[in-house]
């Protein structure tokens, strides 16, 4: 009777745990444009991005840390000969808070949420032969967002902002938005 009463109470406990803490595997398409008045022509870019996430549930609340990788491209220029295409990538971790406004019961919620992503591009590549640009490694943004989880599935669409001027050494203000389009699986 001990053993049955106890076999019930961890299996009660593990399944409180699983909805407690979810992780798993994330893939994101990304469309970055870049945000500045200072060049004529700007055209937007596709990328892709790998990460693995935690959320922690507190009741209508959560939180979620997130790590991957991430790559983005997008062009400006001055004139035609001026030029630049930008592809970046390299790693990313992003801290989410976020709030289950409509609960669906077992099948899942849907979600809004703000955080913070931070980017540290190990990869640059820029197109420009008449100016040296310098990228800033490190990029910080602030980002904005919704979501759906069905079962085990999770659907983001998010809006990252970013706040670092990607070239320093320009007197000219560079910074990306990038739309993502998430797709998560939950293992627990």
């Amino acid at each position: 009777m001990k053993k049955l009463i106890l076999a019930v109470l961890l299996s009660i406990s593990a399944n409180s745990f699983a909805q407690l803490i979810q992780i798993g595997p994330q893939v994101s398409y990304n469309f970055t444009s870049p945000i500045t008045n200072d060049f004529s022509s700007k055209s937007s870019g596709t990328g892709v991005g790998f990460a693995g996430f935690a959320r922690v549930n507190l009741l209508m609340f959560y939180a979620q840390g997130e790590f991957g990788y991430t790559k983005s491209e997008f062009s400006i220029a001055q004139t035609e000969t001026e030029k630049t295409d930008y592809e970046l990538s390299g790693t990313d971790a992003t801290l989410i808070a976020g709030f289950k406004v409509i609960p669906l019961g077992k099948l899942g919620n849907i979600r809004v949420f703000a955080g913070y992503n931070w980017k540290n591009y190990s990869n640059t590549k820029t197109s420009n032969t008449l100016n040296y640009v310098e990228i800033a490694k490190n990029n910080h943004s602030l980002l904005g967002g919704v979501g759906i989880d069905l079962w085990r599935l999770t659907l983001d669409y998010r809006y990252i902002a970013g706040i670092t001027d990607l070239d320093p050494s320009s007197d000219q203000d560079l910074k990306t938005g990038t739309s993502s389009l998430s797709l998560g699986f939950k293992f627990l």
